[in-house]
């Protein structure tokens, strides 16, 4: 990955969360606040934009600049967290110009791990991590296969996660308000977690 990679994959998955942000609404609507949709579609949309524009090499300078546009241009729990994945990243692809799978999947796992840190959550809490967590695994136990079937992979692992959300009880934000009415209902964090996955799949699958 280099920055061309970025901004394409960027740009892919901006379109697919402006498709989907009706979707996500609906479902933030069921035990969270509603703005979902429009905070990942605002948010992807301003990375994608950056990135147009962007010729800075250095890829862990670019992440660090996208987490600051992603959050002010999406200034949400969700949009929070997701800054916060991009910081992540930002941190372990300092200095590099360009990664290899294996760095790639290794600076998602950072990402992660800054996200979970700061939110106090983990697998099973009915998060964005739900969707997150199984992909990175997936990963990076492929991460010597060809891009396209690794991430292929991932994605399957990442909407696997999300639906098992279905089954969690949250215990995060607003949603942990609504206790045990929340099972049965996808977490819409989750779902945009797995979004991600599938935009970079179909984008790596041409």
């Amino acid at each position: 990955m280099d920055l061309n990679d970025l901004r394409a994959a960027a740009r892919r998955i901006s379109d697919v969360m402006e498709r989907n942000r009706d979707h996500l609404i609906e479902l933030d609507q069921r035990n969270g606040d509603g703005d979902l949709g429009i905070s990942m579609a605002e948010g992807y949309g301003a990375m994608a934009g950056f990135l147009e524009g962007c010729a800075e090499p250095d890829l862990g300078k670019v992440l660090m600049k996208c987490s600051a546009v992603f959050n002010e241009a999406a200034p949400s729990t969700l949009g929070t967290i997701t800054a916060f994945f991009l910081m992540g990243m930002a941190k372990a692809l300092k200095g590099r110009s360009e990664t290899d799978l294996p760095g790639l999947a290794g600076a998602m796992e950072a990402g992660l791990a800054l996200v979970m840190a700061k939110a106090g959550s983990k697998p099973g809490d009915k998060t964005i991590i739900d969707a997150l967590w199984p992909a990175i695994e997936e990963l990076k136990a492929r991460s010597a296969e060809p891009s396209a079937a690794a991430f292929a992979r991932a994605a399957a692992a990442a909407e696997a996660g999300s639906e098992a959300t279905r089954a969690m009880r949250p215990v995060h934000g607003r949603a942990a308000y609504y206790g045990d009415q929340s099972i049965g209902v996808l977490d819409g964090g989750s779902v945009a977690g797995a979004l991600v996955f599938r935009a970079i799949a179909d984008h790596l699958a041409g």
